[in-house]
């Protein structure tokens, strides 16, 4: 194992020990009772079972085949999840040829940051990943099921199913992926045109048009954003099929992978051949792992509060310095935009998944030696699945990228180091990923223009007062203030200004995801505004330095005046999302620092 790599991981288990061995003895005190249908009164249990057919009923109450729940995230407005409509009856009629049951267990919603962006709606956004936990452990709280399929891809929904699915961890459960829409225009083109919009040189029509050509069918946005970082993840650390997470909705290979999905977690239960639960395949060297994928193919910045917090579900403790020191030792293997001109289906063409874990495997990079739902062992993963003869087959990957410009080898990496760095100073600490950012952009040291709406940008824009180096601060995005909202409403504008010759960045309390391009941003800063942070103390021209290659984050200021300046309040009129604001606005203030996962504090130290 490389030698940092191995150090971060022993440290993890270190500081995890008292919180994994009383997660890991819950799993085993929640399997030793059996199958816990059985405890069930015979009214419970014809409860559970009602709407079943003959075969199934008889199926459940003899309590040797296994009963396998679907905790389904379909909506048909959310391209990603539109195939998994028909997903479900697919999935039972796999469980009933090797002799189980499926039933789905409940439904979550799914809301699509894309459709959200800049809109009151995104305020729920981060919200909504805890709301998915909580749907799912309902889902799962009937006591009917031995194993569990959960469908989901996109930003907050397959860390909300995770997490919840932890708290059922003596189950075994399997994600099954429905993959990406086929390319449409590329998305440089597309980030191009909402330039041109920005400055005015092109109307509402052909930017509609743009925006209707890159996002166009059934299937994940191509680009690698928050949902393909996601799937990456789920198959490094195991939890599903070897090679499914990028195959097409409309490849035929695509249907019999999720077939095989269905009849693998029935062999994953106690009833089967191979019991392999959730809770100890997400162990703290399969979280290293997701983390150094992550980190070789430049992924999503969200991922550095959904790791955190799924990984505590399941008992282990890991922080931003772990990122920032695996980041270090961790080269740059893949360009998928925004970090290159390729999209996801060019990076899966190139060699994909096979190839990457293959070579991270070879450098040491990747733990083997972990719990998968294939089986014991990653190797396994360096294999794809191909159709022979009408069969599902898995044949080895690629030995050498089919294109070095999407993935690259070990030997040739496109930089030495991960696409992310952790940054801190007397403005506290935040993360900004680099992979998209030039060197010559890395460091910026300007006077701040300072903001609390992010729809205020534009105002300024136009009125030609930000044609000069600038930091663009806006605070008051955290997870308390308004749920910490995504703010690529910024991007087009920011962008521009870049493109103009000067140095300009971002520094919120807020959020930015996967879609985090060529402008510097410092994201996700802690404390926020609301709990004090110094971002409330930032006044226009203060001189803010942000600075990607030492990781310094700091306000220039004299510390005597900062000492006798009162933070700005948090104004939180913009929480405005209709009849369930009171509802809403409780759970929003119960969250946590980004660093922490974002978890809501009442049940963040809850294990199991």
């Amino acid at each position: 194992m490389h030698t940092v790599v191995q150090s971060v991981t022993d440290r993890i288990i270190e500081r995890s020990k008292d919180s994994r061995a009383k997660y890991l003895a819950a799993l085993e005190d929640a399997k030793n009772r059996g199958v816990h249908r059985s405890a069930l009164s015979c009214g419970n249990l014809a409860h559970g079972f009602a709407a079943c057919n003959p075969a199934d009923k008889s199926s459940i109450k003899q309590l040797t085949k296994a009963n396998i729940g679907i905790v389904t995230s379909f909506n048909d407005m959310l391209s990603a999840h539109q195939p998994y409509g028909e997903y479900p009856d697919l999935l039972k009629r796999a469980c009933n040829e090797v002799g189980s049951v499926a039933q789905v267990a409940g439904g979550v919603p799914a809301m699509c940051d894309g459709v959200t962006q800049g809109q009151p709606g995104m305020e729920l956004s981060l919200l909504s990943r805890e709301v998915i936990a909580m749907g799912t452990a309902v889902g799962l709280s009937h006591n009917m099921f031995d194993g569990a399929l959960l469908l989901g891809i996109c930003d907050k929904i397959v860390p909300g199913l995770l997490i919840g699915a932890l708290s059922f961890g003596h189950l075994p459960m399997l994600f099954v992926p429905a993959g990406p829409m086929k390319s449409g225009i590329p998305n440089k083109e597309k980030a191009r045109i909402r330039q041109k919009y920005a400055q005015g040189e092109v109307d509402r029509e052909a930017l509609l048009d743009a925006e209707s050509k890159s996002y166009h069918s059934a299937g994940t946005c191509t680009f690698y954003g928050t949902a393909n970082s996601n799937q990456l993840m789920l198959e490094v650390m195991g939890l599903q099929l070897p090679g499914s997470s990028f195959v097409n909705p409309d490849d035929p290979l695509r249907e019999v992978l999720s077939k095989t999905a269905a009849k693998q977690v029935c062999r994953l239960t106690e009833m089967g051949t191979q019991y392999t639960p959730i809770g100890k395949i997400v162990s703290e060297k399969s979280i290293v792992n997701g983390i150094v994928a992550l980190l070789a193919t430049g992924g999503s910045t969200n991922l550095t509060m959904h790791i955190v917090a799924a990984a505590r579900a399941a008992g282990v403790i890991i922080n931003w310095d772990d990122f920032s020191e695996l980041s270090d030792a961790v080269p740059l293997l893949a360009r998928v935009y925004p970090n290159g001109h390729a999209d996801i289906n060019h990076f899966h063409a190139a060699g994909g998944m096979a190839f990457l874990i293959k070579e991270l495997l070879d450098g040491g990079l990747l733990h083997e030696d972990v719990e998968t739902v294939a089986g014991f062992g990653l190797k396994r993963y360096t294999q794809e699945p191909q159709i022979r003869d009408g069969e599902l087959t898995w044949v080895d990957g690629q030995k050498t990228s089919l294109d070095s410009e999407v993935l690259t080898s070990l030997d040739s990496p496109f930089q030495a180091n991960g696409g992310l760095k952790l940054l801190k100073g007397n403005l506290g600490r935040a993360v900004i990923k680099v992979s998209a950012v030039q060197e010559q952009h890395r460091i910026v040291e300007a006077p701040a223009v300072v903001i609390d709406d992010q729809n205020k940008l534009e105002a300024i824009f136009k009125a030609g007062e930000l044609d000069k180096d600038c930091v663009v601060v806006v605070k008051g995005q955290g997870p308390k203030a308004i749920g910490m909202p995504e703010l690529h409403k910024l991007t087009p504008i920011l962008g521009t200004l870049q493109d103009r010759g000067f140095k300009v960045a971002l520094l919120t309390d807020g959020r930015m995801s996967g879609a985090s391009g060529k402008v510097p941003a410092a994201i996700h800063l802690t404390p926020e505004a609301l709990d004090g942070g110094m971002i409330a103390k930032i006044h226009n021209g203060d001189l803010v330095r942000v600075d990607a290659t030492t990781g310094e984050l700091s306000l220039l200021v004299d510390e005597a005046e900062l000492q006798a300046r009162t933070p700005e309040k948090v104004d939180l009129h913009k929480t405005s999302y209709g009849m369930g604001r009171e509802l809403f606005g409780a759970l929003r203030a119960s969250l946590s620092s980004p660093e922490t996962g974002a978890r809501s504090t009442s049940a963040i130290d809850e294990i199991y």
